[in-house]
This record gives structure tokens, sequence and C-alpha cells, in this order.
């Protein structure tokens, strides 16, 4: 009885330090995210501003030349 219950013992506590390790990646895995969210967005932001966008309007595009 007294093994079992160091067996279980020693379980719970490799189990506790397994989802202290994963809670921290995955902590560090979401800030990694976030910060390539942000550099995402200020890509497109500075993008957005280089150049003009090639597609006009709609109603601004003339008929091909064969109507």
């Amino acid at each position: 009885m007294n093994e079992r219950l160091t067996e279980l013992e020693v379980r719970v506590a490799f189990q506790d330090k397994t989802l202290q390790d994963l809670n921290e990646v995955v902590t560090r895995q979401q800030r990694e995210i976030d910060r390539l969210t942000k550099e995402l967005e200020a890509v497109k932001s500075r993008l957005s501003g280089l150049a003009p966008s090639m597609v006009i309007q709609q109603e601004d595009e003339k008929p091909p030349p064969h109507y």
C-alpha cells in the first residue's frame, strides 16, 4: 500500500512538472505569435503606403476596344 501511494505521488509530481513546462512553452509561443502579428500588420501598412493600387475602380474602367 505504501509503495502504491509513493508511486502515485511520483506520478503527480511528474505530471505537475510536465504541465508547468507545457504552460511555459504555450506562453512563449503566444508571445511570439503576438509579436509576429504586430510585425505583419506593420509590414502590410508600409506596403499599402508604398505603391498605389494597380487596380482601378470598376466605374473608371474603360470598355475593351472590341466593344
